[in-house]
């Protein structure tokens, strides 16, 4: 009895490591599938719908597949078009278009989730 309590016992601590494991796996899925989170200023106008990386400086094209980014952005009354926002998205970074607005840019972040949006850009975060 004891060695069959000791073989539930080592079952279950090995599903735990395993199951803790499989977070970092999750992570390296949803990596490998090019979502991540993405943090910088947003702008949006008739023309121009573009994401500055904060981390990088880089600029892209932003294609919002999440359909609340420029909802959003409209709802902040910002008092003239192409005023920047800071944004945390999570998204997926694409090689733009030949055509149109977007090929002006060498890649497009395709925002699936809204996190954050606010008209307030946290201080030295978007200095590049």
């Amino acid at each position: 009895m004891k060695h069959i309590s000791a073989a539930i016992l080592l079952i279950m601590l090995l599903a735990a490591v395993v199951g803790c494991g499989g977070n970092d796996h999750k992570s390296e899925q949803k990596e490998a599938k090019g979502r991540v989170i993405y943090r910088g200023l947003y702008s949006f106008g008739p023309e121009v719908k573009s994401f500055k990386n904060c981390e990088t400086g880089q600029e892209f094209w932003a294609a919002d597949s999440s359909a609340t980014l420029e909802l959003k952005y409209s709802q902040l009354i910002i008092e003239k078009p192409y005023e920047p926002v800071y944004v945390e998205v999570e998204g997926e970074k694409i090689k733009s278009g030949p055509d149109g607005e977007a090929s002006e840019f060498d890649s497009t972040i395709v925002v699936k989730k809204l996190i954050k949006i606010t008209k307030e850009i946290p201080a030295g975060m978007c200095d590049n």
